[in-house]
């Protein structure tokens, strides 16, 4: 079997073909690679680079918000002193990662998927992709197929109308489209929004700006945690990275774990620890009430990580302030708000969010029928009910999104070695009796409202359930038995009608 991506214009096959080269894409071809280096694989990307997100979103410093020791990958230590690191850091570890791997050499970029076939006769995939650059159409057929595109819109964020926009004299921007030519400095900045992208921006902008307003109509639930790991830092000055990496990767796993069931369980407990940790970081004339208690349980949404307490420490200098309130309308200076205050600005900053796009927005089709995902139910929080040989990739809302990606893209290892072992063509997962029973993604968060019809369903119990917790799923998938009642294994359809007709001749 050749290791290299086809160039002919005719229909191009390969074993496997891995939809999107960012964290999750590079990590499934390095684990492919890794684990079943005879097998044929291509990864198409609809951009012009490695990276995905961390390629796309160029907007003053973008970071992550889960620390590197779980959202790099289990089998490439991180090893740079940041704990939590800026985008420009992770572009290049994931670039180094698909480099040292050779896996930038089966990237095809500037391809987007736009349908995929499953045909039960043939046993395969026939995945329809356009040319970004010249329009034209290619053909891929595969045995299996792997989306690992994340799950929003990488061409358009999710951008409100605002009354009176069009009256605003000064300039209007959304993260995800950062113009690299914008110049705040000294400038009056407002930041709609107070999300993860918004805590990141207002710290970043301050430095230079004249000042920055974070304007928030529901506040979030804001940590601080240190931008380096203490413990890995200790230990790193005794052993090496492969030894000292799983040790603090599991230390973090497990306090973030303890954080999210406590959350869950005693969240009265929780609301007092979040709310004493930052009225101690706050100026003491800031209300933590008002603007740093939102109407919700901790991890009802996704707490926002400020490493060393950046955003307080703004908020200390006067250099940015915070404001909880809802927009009237914009005006030629800046935005009036419904309490009648006014906020002068001449950039405002639309971080409000983003738009889902489930698969990437591709057409799925199995025999011919169409495949709609909201009636699907997902199997062990990667695959679907009804499309055979179909993983996607969702990493946790509770943790780094790269543990889960981890596990799918190893689990994907094992069934491709079960199928070959036992001569089977096919695994189809199942949907339980019950149907699906509850949202694919647990949180309440505007971007996940908006688009639950889009998405698959999740049962009420294993291995339906996403239990949105790591040890759980090490053990279901990692130790856990490949066949279950939930996933059909079928053998080829020719073979199949061979022996049908031999018992019928019998």
């Amino acid at each position: 079997m050749t290791q290299s991506v086809p160039t002919e214009t005719t229909t191009r096959h390969v074993d496997v073909l891995i939809v999107g080269a960012g964290l999750s894409g590079i990590g499934a071809a390095c684990h492919l690679q890794r684990e079943l280096p005879g097998r044929s694989y291509a990864v198409l990307e609809a951009r012009e680079a490695i990276g995905g997100t961390w390629d796309l979103f160029r907007y003053p410093g973008v970071r992550s918000d889960s620390d590197m020791f779980t959202l790099g990958y289990s089998f490439r230590p991180w090893s740079e002193p940041q704990a939590i690191a800026d985008g420009a850091s992770i572009r290049e570890y994931v670039r180094d990662t698909a480099r040292e791997y050779g896996v930038d050499e089966h990237i095809r970029f500037s391809t987007r998927v736009v349908a995929a076939e499953w045909s039960t006769a043939d046993s395969l995939w026939t995945v329809t992709a356009q040319r970004t650059d010249t329009g034209e159409t290619e053909t891929w057929t595969c045995s299996w197929l792997s989306v690992c595109s994340g799950y929003y819109r990488y061409d358009q964020g999710y951008r409100p109308d605002f009354p009176g926009e069009e009256h605003f004299r000064g300039q209007v921007v959304h993260p995800q489209h950062w113009p690299e030519d914008l110049d705040f400095a000294g400038k009056r900045v407002v930041v709609i929004g107070s999300g993860a992208t918004a805590v990141t921006l207002v710290p970043s902008m301050a430095a230079t700006a004249a000042h920055v307003t974070m304007l928030q109509r529901t506040p979030t639930y804001v940590v601080s945690l240190p931008g380096r790991d203490a413990l890995a830092e200790k230990l790193r000055r005794r052993l090496p990275d492969r030894v000292v990496y799983p040790v603090v990767r599991w230390k973090n796993v497990l306090v973030s774990m303890a954080s999210y069931q406590l959350s869950r369980r005693r969240p009265e407990v929780m609301k007092r620890v979040l709310a004493k940790a930052t009225a101690k970081q706050v100026p003491a004339d800031l209300d933590v009430a008002t603007h740093f208690a939102p109407p919700y349980d901790p991890w009802d949404q996704r707490l926002c990580v400020v490493p060393d307490g950046d955003l307080f420490r703004e908020l200390r200098r006067g250099t940015a302030s915070i404001v909880t309130d809802r927009i009237a309308s914009f005006d030629e200076t800046g935005i009036r708000l419904e309490s009648g205050q006014h906020l002068d600005a001449d950039v405002i900053v639309t971080a409000t969010g983003l738009n889902l796009l489930p698969i990437g927005g591709m057409a799925l089709t199995v025999d011919g029928e169409a495949v709609d995902l909201s009636k699907t139910v997902s199997y062990k929080g990667f695959m679907v009910s009804g499309v055979p040989n179909f993983a996607m990739t969702i990493g946790y809302t509770n943790a780094s999104w790269t543990l889960k990606a981890d596990l799918v893209a190893r689990y994907v290892c094992r069934l491709l070695t079960h199928l070959e072992r036992n001569g089977y063509a096919a695994a189809t997962p199942l949907a339980p009796a019950e149907g699906g029973v509850e949202p694919f993604i647990g949180l309440s968060a505007g971007y996940v409202r908006r688009s639950l019809t889009a998405l698959p369903q999740q049962g009420a119990r294993a291995p339906w359930k996403l239990y949105q917790n790591y040890v759980r799923d090490v053990l279901l998938m990692r130790r856990g038995p490949v066949e279950d009642e939930g996933i059909r294994f079928t053998r080829p359809v020719r073979e199949r009608a061979g022996v049908a007709a031999g018992e019928r001749a019998a």
